[in-house]
């Protein structure tokens, strides 16, 4: 993959599942559709929104097979992996690689404390056994760790590791690892979409945003708007992406992406259990926030 598609609104987009919880391919097939009408830049399949932490390993190979077909080469598609050790990450990088995702993201283990040396032998070991371009993914709320600006720097060393997503919303972590990387053409995208803006203007090159997946179109306004030197136009559109994404506490993570994408007619879903729904309540109130949008009619 040239590294310079590597840019612009990335949606990690959710994954259908039918009544077994099994990937439900027309529905799915249907998000690929959606986020593409929308102007994304790229897909990333089994991200944290995609549920994969649910998904065996079959699921996991079929929801990215899928989505691969759906998108037939119109953006790149990513895989995401969140697997806790070496080599199960190192299997499904391969995985990755015979399935033809154009690149893959990988999270720091999770449930483990490893030491930041641990850390690097982790992500180096899962770089070399393939030859995919890799995005580290910083979520240290989901993980319980945090990949510093140290460890980034000698990571961005590794030939295949191109670039990061920050989910930290620590924007000074953000910026630090532009600084600190950017004269190794390193890569670094904005993970929480209340970010994405700020983040754009201390040299991010684009965003991981799971609102992205309700209203691509909005979030694409913010990158577009931005890269043609419109900050007042990106900074209303990021403005007005603010409450929906602040509406995420609404019930447990993840699921009020698929809440949303619900009402406004996408047809996505439940979501994995243990992971139920939202609240009468706090729909409504969801549902009001995607009309003040014009998202919902």
């Amino acid at each position: 993959m040239d590294v310079s598609l590597i840019r612009g609104v990335i949606p990690p987009i959710v994954t259908p599942v039918d009544a077994d919880e099994c990937v439900e391919e027309q529905g799915l097939r249907r998000v690929v559709e959606h986020v593409i009408a929308g102007g994304v830049h790229g897909i990333l399949s089994l991200g944290s929104n995609g549920e994969f932490y649910g998904l065996d390993h079959e699921q996991q190979e079929r929801a990215v097979r899928i989505t691969i077909e759906q998108v037939a080469g119109r953006v790149p598609v990513y895989m995401g992996i969140g697997a806790i050790t070496t080599k199960e990450c190192v299997q499904l990088a391969r995985l990755g690689e015979s399935l033809n995702a154009k690149a893959i993201t990988i999270l720091p283990p999770m449930f483990l404390a490893p030491s930041e040396e641990e850390l690097y032998q982790h992500f180096r070991k899962v770089a070399e056994a393939t030859a995919l371009p890799v995005l580290l993914y910083n979520n240290p709320d989901r993980v319980g760790n945090n990949i510093s600006v140290n460890l980034i720097e000698r990571l961005a060393d590794i030939p295949n590791i191109v670039g990061v997503k920050d989910s930290s919303g620590d924007l000074t972590l953000t910026s630090e690892y532009i600084r600190r990387t950017r004269e190794k053409g390193f890569k670094v995208m904005a993970g929480r979409d209340v970010m994405i803006l700020g983040s754009l203007v201390y040299g991010a090159v684009g965003c991981v945003a799971s609102t992205a997946n309700i209203v691509p179109a909005l979030v694409v306004e913010i990158y577009e708007k931005f890269i043609a030197g419109d900050l007042t136009g990106a900074l209303e559109a990021q403005f007005k992406l603010a409450p929906l994404r602040m509406a995420s506490n609404l019930a447990s993570f993840p699921v009020v992406t698929k809440e949303a994408m619900n009402l406004i007619g996408l047809e996505v879903g439940g979501s994995i259990l243990p992971n139920t729904s939202c609240s009468e309540i706090n729909r409504n109130k969801l549902a009001d926030i995607l009309k003040q949008m014009g998202a919902l009619k």
